[in-house]
């Protein structure tokens, strides 16, 4: 194909995607030529696109490259690839008054376009997160999920060297700040070009919809608050999230944690995560009920689950709520030494939180809460309730609301060291990872490996260690004296 019938081909796509009209096809074609270094275009007639936008993109970034305007890799290519598919994107105007249009018909419709959207205009990177390594897992909980996560890029070297000489400065304040929408991006930030947010109203406050780049499940969304401040949760974060599933229905949302070692990646902004994905623990059942004596309608019980899980059910929103507040002002203020379970530190520090799961069923609002506690100790350096030193060659990265809902993100590491351990059960050279060892001659003791099952059985054992990960971070462990404890706080209630 030429490069003048790729160029036609683009901005055909560029108009069907409702940001531009026919008129403006010429002006359209000839900031193309420009961006990719080209000085003249055949005259081409439109035609049916049978080319996915991610192809067209390639042949313009080849062509460019042939005309030495990009260079091969790293952040300069991501820059230029998002200002070309920005194109294909409407200006935040248009594509929040599309979203409302569909949204008159049905919420499922408007998220469909806007998710359709994000992935046609190269935002969410299809590509790269179909390099995942998933796989399930059968655990005495149900079947877990397994992510090796290789979408997200490492920065090279080279790159991290470049950093160190650009100017650092406080805008966008972070990743998830709304300054990002179109924000060319950097060395020091990422591309955001393409990049667009649907306007929410929550309760008088200003929010914002949009979906994440490096998905790790079905449509992963993040809801994120226009003001720039900490991750908190409160009766406010309940609130918030049953009005945000009274808007999206056919969406779960959820909010990591509000305090190191048990919170996320980004305490600094405040924001939950959502999708539409069925997640091992939302299968998993109440295995003990309780009453709240405020709350006479409202189903109450403990989760099977290897962390500690409160779960609410209700017709009534503001009951979610209200009881949420309760059991979450009562936890913050919790202690149980026979457990190791304190609330605060001798100088005042807090160390009880809530990691809270929304979703409906039918016409009830559900709400799960799972217990959070960030203590350390002399044994448990790293959280006495976080992966354990003996879990940590597989998972010792913090485990976050996506982890708690039982889908393991994995770091790309393991892809090789469990090849390598592959050939060290099979007893073929190998270059096995010293941290694996141990792991690697129990496993050798408990099973007949050949090249057939080697593979199945090791993911298995991943799937059994990522259960052991999510034990440690329960703060009332599946025990006697650990369910013993468990009703004791429940009581409190």
């Amino acid at each position: 194909m030429s490069i003048s019938q790729t160029i036609t081909d683009f901005v055909t796509l560029a108009i069907q995607a409702g940001g531009w009209m026919e008129l403006d096809r010429l002006y359209l074609q000839n900031r193309v030529l420009a961006m990719i270094g080209e000085e003249s275009l055949e005259s081409i007639s439109p035609r049916l696109v049978t080319k996915t936008s991610l192809e067209l993109l390639d042949e313009l970034v080849v062509q460019a490259k042939k005309n030495g305007v990009v260079q091969e890799d790293g952040m300069a290519l991501e820059v230029f690839e998002a200002q070309l598919m920005d194109f294909l994107t409407p200006p935040p105007s248009v594509v929040n008054a599309l979203f409302a249009q569909y949204y008159e018909k049905d919420p499922a419709d408007a998220t469909d376009y806007f998710y359709k959207l994000s992935q046609n205009n190269d935002y969410i990177k299809t590509r790269a997160i179909a390099q995942n390594s998933v796989f399930p897992a059968e655990t005495e909980y149900g079947q877990l999920e397994i992510t090796i996560n290789l979408s997200k890029p490492e920065k090279e070297s080279k790159q991290i060297a470049a950093q160190r000489q650009v100017v650092q400065t406080d805008y966008p304040k972070c990743a998830l700040c709304m300054e990002n929408e179109g924000y060319k991006g950097g060395n020091n930030h990422p591309a955001r070009t393409n990049h667009r947010i649907i306007r929410m109203n929550l309760d008088g406050e200003s929010w914002g919809f949009q979906y994440s780049p490096y998905a790790y499940y079905n449509e992963h969304s993040i809801i994120l608050s226009e003001e720039h401040r900490p991750m908190v949760i409160s009766k406010e974060t309940f609130r918030r999230l049953t009005r945000i599933i009274e808007v999206l229905p056919h969406y779960f949302v959820g909010s990591n944690a509000d305090l190191p070692i048990v919170g996320g990646s980004i305490l600094t902004h405040d924001h939950y995560q959502a999708g539409r994905h069925v997640f091992p623990m939302e299968k998993a059942e109440i295995e003990q009920y309780f009453e709240l004596k405020e709350f006479p309608l409202m189903n109450a019980g403990i989760v099977k689950w290897p962390m500690s899980v409160i779960r609410l059910q209700s017709p009534n929103s503001e009951d979610i709520v209200e009881a949420a507040a309760l059991i979450l002002d009562k936890w913050q203020e919790y202690s149980d030494e026979k457990v190791s379970i304190r609330a605060f530190s001798a100088d005042g520090t807090p160390h009880h939180t809530i990691t809270p799961i929304a979703r409906r069923k039918g016409k009830l609002f559900e709400l799960d809460l799972v217990l959070r506690d960030n203590n350390v100790s002399e044994e448990h350096p790293d959280g006495i309730f976080h992966p354990h030193k003996d879990v940590q060659h597989i998972k010792k990265e913090n485990i976050g609301l996506i982890e708690v809902m039982g889908l393991a993100v994995l770091p790309p590491r393991l892809k090789n060291e469990l090849h390598e351990v592959k050939s060290y059960v099979l007893e073929q050279e190998n270059h096995i990872a010293e941290h694996h060892k141990k792991w690697a001659d129990q496993m050798k003791e408990r099973y007949d490996f050949n090249d057939e099952n080697a593979k199945e059985i090791i993911q298995k054992e991943v799937g059994q260690i990522f259960a052991k990960v999510l034990a440690d971070a329960g703060v009332y462990k599946r025990t006697p004296e650990g369910q013993a404890a468990f009703k004791r706080f429940i009581d409190s209630l």
